[in-house]
């Protein structure tokens, strides 16, 4: 009874331990996500592959919104050399992007004319962390956790993160133009 127990147990362990394996496998890069657009319909993140991405977490009511303004005009400079922003809404931190969708669409387009794609409403920090930041923050070497909104990931044409903008980095700063045009003669 006793080694058909270890038996079992063992094979629970390894059948968890393949599953576990399978899962990492099947989330190579960015373009392996689907998400949920500002407007409810699903997009395979695969549809940007080669263009280069610029990937931030979002907030309505946060003392970095503004940052939506120098992101449009990054994303004015270079769209027409294969570049997007995807920019994902969260709430995580201090509340500050309360809305629902609707209205953070609203919001983003009537006050800073975004045009660059917005997705739906998601958890980038915590239990309910989307799969798509349970990814990007387990990267090494590209900072861990998020700390707060408007952190950004430079993404190549591959959909492979190839850097990381804390909060506090402009959109337009030195460091994010640089590591951009790089990415961008590959």
């Amino acid at each position: 009874m006793k080694s058909l127990l270890v038996v079992l147990l063992l094979a629970a362990t390894i059948s968890v331990n393949a599953q576990e394996y399978v899962v990492g496998s099947n989330e190579k890069n960015v373009h392996s996500f689907t998400m949920t657009t500002i407007d409810g319909e699903e997009k395979p993140l695969s549809e940007f592959a080669g263009e280069v991405l610029l990937i931030v977490n979002t907030a309505s009511k946060c003392g970095f919104t503004k940052q939506y303004a120098p992101l449009q005009s990054l994303y004015e400079k270079y769209r027409d050399r294969g570049f997007q922003i995807l920019a994902f809404p969260a709430n995580n931190f201090g509340k500050q992007e309360p809305g629902s969708d609707a209205e953070i669409k609203e919001f983003c387009t009537s006050t800073f004319d975004v045009t660059f794609p917005l997705f739906s409403k998601i958890s980038v920090k915590g239990e309910d962390k989307h799969p798509l930041y349970v990814y990007l923050t387990g990267i090494e070497g590209l900072g861990g956790e998020i700390q707060w909104n408007f952190t950004k990931f430079l993404v190549d044409r591959d959909g492979n993160p190839v850097a990381r903008f804390g909060t506090k980095t402009d959109p337009l700063d030195e460091r994010v133009i640089t590591e951009l045009e790089k990415v961008l003669k590959r």
